[in-house]
């Protein structure tokens, strides 16, 4: 089955690989089987019953995919995604039920002739093993409609080794159903699970995704459309085996004709959800606008999420679960360096070399213990580059004040640039000249070490509170290398300065609450910059949202309210004037 997953990649050829927020749970070891499993209680559930969409478990999404840089959501997808889109409203044909409604039209948004609607969960709900059971409807999807209710791996690791779970989705291409028997679009539904395996990496899949659907049986046909009436799909999920279901007319049946072993230790991760119904895209034979058969308006209701135990096993964690590393040492990479906590290469963080056409592995003895991150450039005139990356976003906000040191070897005639990123895609880098001492490090060939102050090295714009890659080295455009040489980095350490946070500096720029209406408020700041705002709502799971920046003023609007609701809050911005990030003290509102 050729898939193009969603919102992660621009597209890939299938390969088939062998096979300190609230935490709601209980996870006691057990022999968990999928085939035969024991329900136990019901831990979470999202029963879409009020008068709007929960904004503390739900973000609704706005664009085609531009605004994160990648329009048509790596699938040539046809829709805009607007909030506008997204309603709790009567099942009409189901007297008495209220469902998620995501509506699918024909309505010109710039380059977009369709609006349509989708939800995720990041950081608000994150759920780890358990059976997923998903009650939804679907509407004639014919060609061009793509419904689909799906999961993506809390880590910020891009797509796929983060991991991809698709409970179901629907409106196949005819090329997908041909190996089903050509069933029709409305009878036909299936399930994938998609990961990073190393034995996927051949030409022409350079992301090394590896699909489960790939000649493979991942599917359930219908004796009748599936379409305008509630069906529920389930996913038992364990750190052992996924199974994916379909409970159609009371019958359970099996999408794949064995379980599926999780082969991957990004499946034994926690995953947020993900709810919509796209308009075309290379998954569908609608790849143009013209191409859309399906009748629009078309409505797609999903009445419940539930997530049980299954065999003891089972966890949701509501709330951004990134908490802030303690002050004093944090180890990037380093053996034998007193730190207070640290990365470690293959389990918490990933070690990747960006063009292995200049650039394989060295041979430099390390600086310190006995590993190093050594490479070898041999093609001059060509650029390299690489980085350590964090499996789990790090909040390195007690660093602020503190530096960052690295020891390499390289040779002083050679230029490069030292970076990092946050999971904002935000990027800062700092030049390193040949033959000139930068930061402390001499550059005489030997080992070096450089120490560049935390204030510099994030820049105007990268988000302490959520850093991704916490090293990174490339070549100088301007000054790529004309030899080859050997290099190597060891002993990567961010160092506070101090065994106490430091106090955040006092608020120097205008931050605000305003309610609108009975069920928003508004959080604005005129800052100049990008902010940040925390909040929680009576008390639940902390939410952090990087606000929407216009001119000089940012803004979010926190929705689905009510009188006497708490809301307590706090902003993050980077004050211009200043050139540092601020932290403003917590205050509360309660609505009118």
């Amino acid at each position: 089955m050729i898939h193009e997953t969603k919102d992660r990649h621009l597209n890939w050829k299938p390969f088939h690989a062998a096979l300190a927020g609230l935490v709601l749970a209980c996870a006691i070891p057990a022999a968990a089987s999928v085939t035969n499993p024991t329900i136990g209680a019901l831990i979470w559930s999202e029963e879409f019953n009020g008068t709007g969409l929960d904004a503390s478990r739900w973000t609704a999404t706005d664009g085609n995919g531009c605004q994160i840089n990648l329009c048509g959501y790596g699938n040539a997808e046809l829709e805009y995604y607007s909030p506008n889109n997204l309603s709790i409203a009567d099942v009409p044909f189901e007297p008495g039920t209220r469902a998620l409604a995501i509506k699918a039209m024909r309505q010109v948004i710039g380059s977009n002739q369709f609006t349509s609607g989708k939800v995720d969960s990041k950081n608000k709900v994150q759920v780890q093993y358990g059976m997923i059971e998903i009650r939804m409807a679907t509407p004639n999807v014919a060609t061009g409609l793509w419904p689909a209710a799906w999961m993506l791996g809390v880590s910020p690791q891009t797509w796929p080794r983060n991991g991809e779970i698709d409970i179901m989705e629907m409106g196949q291409s005819s090329a997908a159903r041909a190996a089903a028997g050509s069933p029709p679009p409305n009878n036909f539904v299936g399930s994938n699970v998609i990961t990073y395996q190393q034995a996927a990496c051949v030409p022409g899949n350079e992301s090394c995704a590896a699909s489960t659907a790939w000649q493979t049986k991942n599917w359930y046909i219908s004796g009748s459309p599936l379409t305008n009436r509630f069906v529920k799909y389930r996913l038992y999920w364990t750190d052992t085996e996924m199974r994916f279901t379909t409970v159609d007319n009371g019958v359970e049946y099996n999408m794949y004709n064995a379980p599926l072993p999780v082969n991957s230790d990004s499946l034994k991760a926690p995953f947020y959800l993900l709810l919509n119904l796209a308009v075309g895209g290379n998954f569908t034979d609608a790849t143009s606008p013209s191409q859309v058969t399906a009748p629009l308006p078309a409505t797609m209701y999903v009445d419940y999420i539930r997530v049980y135990q299954l065999d003891g096993k089972g966890t949701v964690k509501l709330g951004n679960q990134t908490v802030p590393e303690v002050a004093g040492k944090f180890g990037v990479f380093t053996d034998n360096t007193l730190v207070n906590s640290k990365l470690v290469a293959g389990t918490t963080s990933d070690i990747f070399l960006w063009n292995s056409a200049s650039s394989g592995a060295g041979n430099t003895p390390p600086y310190e213990g006995s590993n190093a991150i050594a490479w070898a450039y041999t093609a001059p005139g060509q650029w390299f580059g690489g980085g350590v990356q964090a499996r789990q976003a790090r909040d390195l906000t007690n660093y602020r004040n503190g530096t960052m040191k690295f020891r390499i070897k390289i040779p002083a005639n050679v230029s490069f640039n030292i970076g990092i990123g946050d999971t904002y895609t935000n990027q800062n880098w700092i030049n390193f000249p040949a033959n000139t001492t930068t930061y402390g490090l001499v550059r005489n060939g030997d080992w070096a070490q450089a120490s560049i102050p935390v204030s510099t090295l994030i820049g105007p714009k990268v988000a302490l509170q959520s850093i991704f890659d916490v090293f990174m080295i490339s070549s100088d455009a301007n000054r790529l290398p004309g030899s080859t040489f050997q290099f190597a980095i060891d002993d990567i350490v961010w160092d506070s300065g101090t065994t106490t946070p430091p106090p955040p500096p006092p608020p120097s720029g205008p931050t605000s609450i305003t309610q609108t209406n009975a069920t928003t408020v508004q959080f604005a700041t005129t800052t100049g910059s990008w902010a940040d705002v925390h909040y929680t709502v009576n008390g639940g799971g902390q939410q952090n949202v990087r606000m929407t920046l216009s001119g000089t003023t940012n803004t979010y609007n926190l929705g689905g309210l009510k009188a006497g609701d708490v809301v307590r809050y706090s902003f993050t911005y980077w004050d211009t004037s200043k050139n540092y990030a601020v932290d403003t003290a917590w205050s509360s509102y309660t609505m009118k």
